[in-house]
């Protein structure tokens, strides 16, 4: 066993519950498919007083796409005898669909569906059905970029392969995890539990921080593929240890898992089959975080080094975080804070990029920083000697009033304009998406401008709209049917030769290039 900092870790350890203040957690360090730190404090149900364990169940999110694609990959020694059948499931696409490997690999170009039941009027705490899933799915008729050419988190991907392997192999998806993953793994209380509105073994998830106070976070979603697992501390530790036990096994699950993936101009991926791509200062990591309102999870792996982490909460609180400092720890990499270099407020302000139909907000943070609203949540920026302002995902360089946005993980770029100015208030009215079927609907109240979402699963609740510039329009989603919600929707007004309104495109970086049409 190669030495690690046991007192480095124990101390990240023990500062986790005042770090991360919240009803409970719990978490463990693995070095070689040995437990060497372990901890586990507050309470699964702070209202009856049970305590947490590591034997609590809690939903593990997200995390479960890494498992569904196991499945896929011990069902199917070949998957692209699956592409032809996506084909049920999209009924109305138009032009070449994805492949299955683009699906795992988050390359498939399709929207996020939960994106998509925010612009389908959905009410966050509302029920969401199987056949809900089934029928938004299958509404999509296109991609918002071309299939492989890119990275874009789609959660809808996985739902599509939880039918599909459902369909090919005649069997429930929860069976075959148990049978094929579970089982050998030694993962003795994991389930598939699709129903969000209850945890198996009745622990709790919160909403809230330290400040406002918690309280019992309410879900009733039903998710399958992309989520929907429920798992131990236990449990989490039995797959690290799976995963130790087969690490020389060339076709052994894990492996192939985590194979690196390519896009079409050859470029690394950042994701592949369920699990993204990082690196801690050189150090390849592989993992993945899940995150349901009341509820955050995080696991990490460094096969070089055969260390994993895995972090789990029953409140909002960075698993992300507390999992990161666990493993710069146990790796004797610790996070060094540099002292900040001088921001310059021109850098401040609203860009729009019209071919990806996104905006950028730059403002100042604390400690010199840059917060940055891009994808679904802030980015915190730091000024480079070269002049570049940088976080872990994102670059910008900027050239007067123009920014080049890069996130070279996702292999996007885009050129970002500044845009200025004060909102033309004659927008308010009804429009039409004929692909979701859906409708938005924009209103003056008194000084202010409003807008909502309406479709089959419902009234959206009215949000405030802010100008951005003249016919450049961000509308706040800070809450949605899952976590994290999409972020702010730009809503960009088109108009004719006279000026006249006509349309309006809107997207966010999970669903973007969204069509509507005046009524």
């Amino acid at each position: 066993m190669q030495a690690v900092d046991k007192n480095a870790i124990d101390a990240v350890m023990r500062a986790l519950p005042e770090h991360h203040k919240g009803p409970g957690g719990v978490a463990a360090v693995l070095k070689d498919g040995e437990v060497i730190a372990k901890q586990v404090w507050g309470f699964a149900d702070m209202q009856k007083r049970v305590p947490m364990s590591s034997e609590t169940l809690m939903p593990i999110c997200s995390v479960s796409k890494e498992f569904t694609c196991a499945v896929l990959l011990d069902s199917f020694a070949d998957i692209s005898v699956l592409d032809a059948a996506l084909a049920a499931y999209l009924p109305d696409f138009e032009g070449e669909r994805p492949h299955i490997a683009d699906l795992c690999n988050n390359q498939s170009g399709l929207r996020d569906y939960w994106a998509l039941t925010v612009i389908c009027g959905a009410d966050p705490e509302g029920k969401f059905t199987a056949d809900d899933a089934r029928k938004l799915l299958g509404k999509i008729r296109s991609t918002h970029f071309e299939s492989g050419t890119h990275y874009s988190y789609s959660n809808g991907n996985f739902r599509l392969l939880s039918f599909l392997i459902e369909e090919k192999t005649g069997r429930s998806l929860d069976a075959l995890l148990k049978e094929r993953i579970f089982l050998p793994a030694g993962m003795k209380t994991a389930g598939l539990f699709p129903d969000t509105s209850v945890t198996p073994g009745g622990a709790v998830g919160y909403e809230g921080n330290i400040t406002a106070g918690f309280i019992p976070a309410v879900n009733n979603i039903h998710w399958s593929g992309d989520a929907g697992i429920c798992a131990s501390l236990d449990d989490m530790i039995a797959w690290e240890q799976f995963i130790d036990a087969t690490r020389d096994d060339e076709n052994g699950l894990y492996r192939r898992l985590s194979r690196p993936q390519f896009y079409k101009d050859g470029k690394p991926a950042c994701y592949s089959f369920g699990l993204n791509h990082v690196e801690f200062d050189g150090v390849k990591i592989t993992g993945h975080g899940g995150a349901l309102r009341g509820w955050r999870c995080q696991r990490f792996h460094a096969a070089e080094a055969r260390l994993s982490v895995i972090v789990m909460f029953n409140h909002q609180g960075s698993a992300y975080g507390a999992a990161e400092q666990l493993m710069r720890a146990a790796l004797g990499k610790s996070k060094i804070k540099q002292q900040a270099l001088p921001v310059d407020a021109g850098w401040y302000g609203n860009y729009f990029d019209p071919v990806c139909g996104l905006s950028l907000s730059l403002a100042p943070a604390p400690d010199g920083q840059v917060h940055a609203r891009f994808a679904t949540s802030p980015e915190l920026m730091d000024m480079q000697e070269d002049g570049t302002l940088r976080s872990s995902g994102m670059q910008l360089q900027r050239d007067g009033d123009t920014i080049l946005l890069q996130r070279n993980g996702e292999n996007l770029s885009a050129q970002m304009q500044r845009v200025a100015g004060e909102g033309r208030r004659d927008i308010a009215g009804r429009y039409h998406c004929a692909e979701m079927d859906a409708d938005f609907i924009c209103e003056v109240v008194g000084a202010g401008m409003y807008a909502a979402f309406e479709g089959f699963l419902g009234q959206g609740a009215m949000q405030p709209l802010y100008a951005i510039a003249e016919d450049i329009w961000l509308l706040p989603c800070q809450r949605g049917m899952d976590a994290p919600a999409p972020g702010d929707w730009t809503v960009v007004v088109e108009r004719d030769v006279k000026g006249t309104v006509t349309g309006l495109k809107i997207g966010c970086w999970l669903a973007r290039g969204l069509s509507y049409k005046k009524q």
